[in-house]
This record gives structure tokens, sequence and C-alpha cells, in this order.
């Protein structure tokens, strides 16, 4: 099965295809560039490289978040129009769970972190056991602060929010607070793409006019829309929509 996967949900964005055979094309760019300039051409590029047509592949798999609520938006839509275009099934990848692939085999737990603003992080805590990804936390938004106070023993981080609140973590954390190699701490594609592949083979597919975002929390702008207050901190919140900023 050759599967097209998407990574729109941090600056850190990219696409891949993957078969049962591995990896076998991936673009990576981490810039600031907004995704609608560069997923398209960037998937164009790829499958020209590699000697692939649409009409080869059997699946598309994308990231679905948490994550920049534009981003995400542009991943997702760029993945519907493909299925509607080619009526391949879709895979939904939660983006943490795609990032915590990033280092398989790791005997420490991984904590992805990607900065959700308003002084919070979207976070996730799991480690690999033999049959795969165990989770030990929930997606959730809440204070870096919380987050540390969850940590008990030494684990991995990685991800963007790293940038806002290492030092922080490191801080707070001492020992516990372990980084993987620089390289190796951002959200790569053929994650997304292997995990969605995974899914498709197992008969997991999503429902195209299903398929939206995993925000877990809403946007200044729809809160405002709905005259409601931001959530309290350390609480995640559903939202099936929102406007918002990002890659």
């Amino acid at each position: 099965m050759l599967v097209l996967g998407i990574e729109t949900s941090t600056t850190h964005g990219g696409v891949a295809l993957v078969s049962g055979a591995g990896l076998i094309s991936e673009y990576t760019l981490n810039v600031e560039v907004t995704h609608s300039e560069r997923v398209l051409p960037a998937i164009e590029r790829m499958l020209l490289d590699a000697g692939v047509t649409l009409a080869a592949l059997d699946g598309l798999a994308v990231s679905i978040g948490p994550g920049s609520f534009t981003g995400l938006r542009i991943g997702l839509s760029t993945a519907k129009g493909l299925a509607y275009a080619t009526g391949l099934p879709v895979a939904a990848v939660p983006t943490l769970e795609a990032m915590a692939w990033v280092l398989p085999g790791a005997r420490l737990p991984l904590c992805p972190v990607l900065d959700a603003r308003k002084q919070e992080v979207y976070a996730a805590i799991f480690r690999h056991g033999p049959d795969g990804l165990v989770r030990l936390m929930e997606d959730a938004a809440l204070a870096p602060e919380a987050l540390a106070a969850r940590i008990q023993t030494a684990t991995l981080f990685l991800g963007d929010a790293l940038e806002t609140y290492g030092e922080l973590f490191r801080r707070l954390l001492g020992d516990r607070f372990q980084l993987p190699p620089l390289a190796q701490r951002g959200a790569r594609a053929a994650c997304v793409a292997e995990l969605g592949r995974q899914r498709l083979l197992r008969g997991e597919r999503e429902s195209i006019a299903d398929l939206v975002p995993r925000y877990l929390r809403a946007s200044e702008a729809e809160l405002r829309r709905q005259g409601a207050s931001p959530p309290r901190r350390g609480r995640a919140s559903a939202s099936p929509e929102g406007p918002g900023g990002g890659a």
C-alpha cells in the first residue's frame, strides 16, 4: 500500500510517500511560509521526483491536530480535495502521536509539546511498547507548569514549544527534562504517512464530509462570536471548527 502523508500542524511541515518497503520520498520545510503556498507544489514535486502518479496511490494520511488552526485547515482541505478528486481513502492521524513516532524504540516516555499561545501548550505523553505507542496522557491544552507537574520520571521532550518553554521545563524538571537530537524534535510527514498507512491497512478510514481538525480549544475569534470566555488553564475543550492564526 502506497500512502501520501500530509503534515501542516506546525511550521515544520511537509509531505511524504511511504509504502510497505519503507520511506520513498519526503519533503520537509521549517520556515515561516504559509502552507497554502507550498503544500500542493511540494506534493507535485515529490511525486514527480519519485516517478509516482496520483493514480498509483492507495491512500492518503493527514495530521489532524492539535496545532496551528490555519495550518490544520490547509492540510485537511488539501487531503479532502485529493480524496474527492481521486476517490482515495483518508486516514486521520493525531499530530502528537505522529510526533512521538519520530523516536521509535525510545526507552524513556515521550512528551511532544506544541506552542498553543495564550501561555499554554498542546501536549500528550506516550511510551513505546512491543505493539507500538502506548498513550499515557490524553491530548490537552494546559499551562507548561501544569504539564511539568505531571512529569514524574525522565522524559524526552520534543516539539516547537521548546523554543518558548524549554528553559522553564529545564528549571522545573531538572534531570527529568531530556532532549533528543535537534533533527528529531519536529513533526514529520513520513510519520504521519506511516501511521496513516497502518490505520488504512486495519480498515480505518475517515468520512471525508466529517473530517475536521482537532483543535482542543476554540480560537479567540470563535470565542468572541460565541460571547464566551477563554478556557481555563489545564482543561481541554473540543472545537469542531474555528479560525485562527498559525503556519
